[in-house]
C-alpha cells in the first residue's frame, strides 16, 4: 500500500529521485545543494469536536496534517519547511448524506469553516482551510467514504456515481462494465469526481469534450439550506441550466455527493502521429487548421521547442504536435490521415510515422510518460531550490501570438530579474475552433527561505501579462483564493452580484469555502 505525501506530490514512493531531477536541469542552473524537508509543525486545536461528530471524524496530527492544503507550489514550500499552520481542526468524513447534513448544521452552530477538500490537488489555493471573521475554527470535509458507481444505464449509456471516488477507482467500476468517464487531468490518480465537477476541471480529450462541464448529465449538491438536484435529461431549453450553477462552485454554494454521468464504451480503435515542425508559427497555424477542419482529434497538443526538449520529446529543436484518435466503434486511419495531410501543408514532417493501436515508443507516448511524472519532478526542484510553476490560459487564435509574444517576453524579464536567468516554456493543453488553451511552465532557481516571495512575485506579473494580451485567467485551474484578484476583474460586476444572491440563499451563514469566489471576510 502506497503512502501519501504530506507536502509532496502524489506517493511516497513514486517520487523522481533528485539525482535524475538534478541532471535534467544542471544544463539550465548549474549543480545545486540539496535540501531534506522538515517535521510538520500543526498549531493546536483551537474548537472542540462537536460528539455529533465523534464517530466519523478526526483530530489526529495526521489527519489535519494531510488536510491542511492542497498542493500549489506556496503549499509545497510551506510543507516543505514543516509549516502546517492552515491545519483545520478536525476533518470529517461523512458516509452518507445524513452525516453530511449533521456536518453542516454543526458548523453554523459552532460557527466552523467548512472545506470540501476532494482529492486535495487544487494549485490555486482552494482546500486551504480558511476563517471568516465571524469562524471560532476550520473544518476540512472529504467524501472519501462515498466513492461507489450506484447505477449503470448502459442503455444511455449514463453512470451515477457518489462524487467522493478517485479517477483510478472510478474508472475501474465503469471498466468492468465496459465503459469509462474518459476524463484523465493529470491529477488523476489524486483527484475525485466531485472535485472536477467543482473546479470545472479539463480531461482527456483535447477538442470538443475538453471540460468535465460536458460530461455532467445532472449533479445532486447539499446545501446548508436543503439539497439542489438536477433533473436528469441529455439536454434541456427550460431555462438558465442549474447544473451550471453547481459546476465551477469550487465547494462555495454546497457539497456535491453525486453526479449522472456520460460515459461511454472504451476504445478499441487507436491511430496517432507525432509532426514536427522547425516554425512554431506553422505548427501553431497547423494546429488552428486542425482544430476547425471537424476531425476532432482526442489528442492535438503542440509543444513549443523548450517544451518538448525539457520533456524529453526530442532534441532537435522542433515543435511537436502530438495527435490521436480513438473510437470503439471504427477504424481511424483516413481522420489520422488527413489531419496529418494538414499539417504537412504547414510544413510539418512526421518522422517516426503514424501508429495504429499501441503508442508505445512514439512522441505521444515519451510526452504521456513525462506528463504524468511532471507534478513528482517539480517536488525534486524545490528539494534543489528552483522555482518551478505553470500557469494556463485561453485566448482566440487571433490574439495568440501577441499573448504568446508577451508572456515569454515579459516571464523571461522577470526570470532575469529577480532569478538571474531562467526557462519559459508553452504547450497546449486543448484547441477550440475559435482558439487554443496555452499552458506555460516556468523555472528559475529561488533564494533559500525567499520562495514564496520570488514566485509571488512571477505569479502576480504572469497573471497580469495575461489579462493584458486577451487571456482568462485560467483555463482549467479553476480560481481558488490564488487567482481572486484577477477573477474578480475578469467576471462581470452584475454576475458578481447574482452570484452572491445565490450564496445568500444557499449558505447564509457564509460557513463554507471562505475567500474561495468570495470575500471570506463575512458571509456575502
Amino acid at each position: 500500500m502506497t503512502k501519501r505525501s504530506l507536502w509532496g506530490w502524489g506517493a511516497v514512493e513514486a517520487a523522481v529521485s533528485v539525482e535524475e531531477t538534478q541532471a535534467r536541469v544542471e544544463p539550465f542552473f548549474g549543480p545545486s545543494e540539496v535540501e531534506c524537508e522538515a517535521p510538520p509543525r500543526l498549531p493546536p486545536v483551537r474548537v472542540p469536536m462537536p460528539p455529533e461528530l465523534a464517530g466519523f471524524s478526526s483530530a489526529s496530527d495526521e489527519a489535519r496534517a494531510a488536510h491542511a492544503m492542497g498542493k500549489a507550489y506556496p503549499d509545497r514550500i510551506r510543507g516543505f519547511r514543516g509549516d502546517f499552520a492552515s491545519a483545520p481542526d478536525l476533518v470529517v468524513t461523512p458516509s452518507n448524506e445524513r452525516e453530511l447534513s449533521l456536518t453542516l448544521e454543526l458548523a453554523e452552530r459552532e460557527r466552523l469553516s467548512v472545506t470540501p477538500f476532494g482529492g486535495g490537488s487544487s494549485v490555486v489555493g482552494g482546500v486551504e482551510p480558511k476563517l471568516g471573521a465571524h469562524h471560532r475554527g476550520a473544518l476540512s470535509l472529504d467524501l472519501c467514504r462515498l466513492g461507489r458507481l450506484l447505477e449503470l444505464d448502459d442503455v444511455s449509456h449514463v453512470a451515477r456515481l457518489e462524487a467522493g471516488v478517485f479517477g483510478p477507482a472510478l474508472e475501474q467500476q465503469l471498466g468492468a462494465r465496459g465503459f469509462t468517464l474518459r476524463h484523465f487531468p493529470q491529477s488523476f490518480e489524486y483527484s475525485t469526481l466531485g472535485g472536477w465537477i467543482a473546479t470545472r476541471a479539463g480531461g482527456h480529450f483535447a477538442t470538443v469534450l475538453t471540460h468535465i462541464d460536458e460530461l455532467v448529465e445532472s449533479v445532486r449538491l447539499v446545501t446548508p439550506r436543503g439539497v439542489l438536484e438536477t433533473r436528469q435529461f441529455p439536454a434541456s431549453g427550460a431555462g438558465v441550466d442549474p447544473n451550471r450553477l453547481v459546476i465551477g462552485s469550487e465547494g462555495t454554494l454546497g457539497v456535491i455527493t453525486e453526479a449522472w454521468m456520460r460515459v461511454r464504451p472504451r476504445p478499441t480503435f487507436r491511430a496517432g502521429a507525432s509532426m514536427h515542425f522547425e516554425d512554431f508559427g506553422k505548427a501553431v497555424d497547423a494546429t488552428r487548421a486542425i482544430a476547425q477542419s471537424g476531425l476532432s482529434p482526442s489528442n492535438c497538443r503542440l509543444l513549443d521547442a523548450q517544451e518538448a526538449m525539457i520533456n524529453g520529446v526530442t532534441f532537435d529543436g522542433a515543435s511537436v504536435l502530438v495527435l490521436g484518435f480513438e473510437s470503439a466503434d471504427h477504424p481511424l486511419d483516413a481522420w489520422l490521415d488527413r489531419a496529418v495531410a494538414l499539417a504537412e501543408s504547414f510544413g510539418g514532417t512526421c518522422p517516426k510515422g503514424k501508429t495504429s493501436g499501441s503508442r508505445k515508443g512514439d512522441a505521444a507516448e515519451s510526452w504521456r510518460a513525462s506528463f504524468l511524472k511532471g507534478p513528482y519532478l517539480q517536488d525534486a526542484m524545490i528539494r534543489l531550490g528552483l522555482i518551478a510553476d505553470t500557469f494556463e490560459t485561453a485566448c482566440t487564435w487571433k490574439a495568440f501570438p501577441s499573448l504568446y509574444a508577451q508572456v515569454t517576453g515579459v516571464m523571461r524579464e522577470g526570470l532575469q530579474r529577480v532569478c538571474g536567468g531562467g526557462v519559459i516554456t508553452c504547450r497546449f493543453t486543448h484547441v477550440y475552433p475559435d482558439g487554443p488553451a496555452p499552458y506555460f511552465t516556468f523555472l528559475g532557481r529561488g533564494t533559500r527561505g525567499g520562495e514564496l516571495e520570488v514566485w509571488s512575485e512571477l505569479k502576480a506579473l504572469a497573471c497580469d501579462t495575461l489579462a493584458k494580451a486577451g487571456g482568462t485567467i485560467t483555463h482549467h485551474h479553476s480560481v481558488g483564493r490564488t487567482h481572486r484578484p484577477w477573477f474578480d476583474r475578469e467576471r462581470p460586476e452584475l454576475f458578481a452580484a447574482c452570484l452572491r444572491a445565490v450564496k445568500r440563499e444557499l449558505d447564509p451563514s457564509g460557513v463554507l469555502n471562505p475567500g474561495v469566489l468570495f470575500d471570506a471576510s463575512a458571509p456575502p
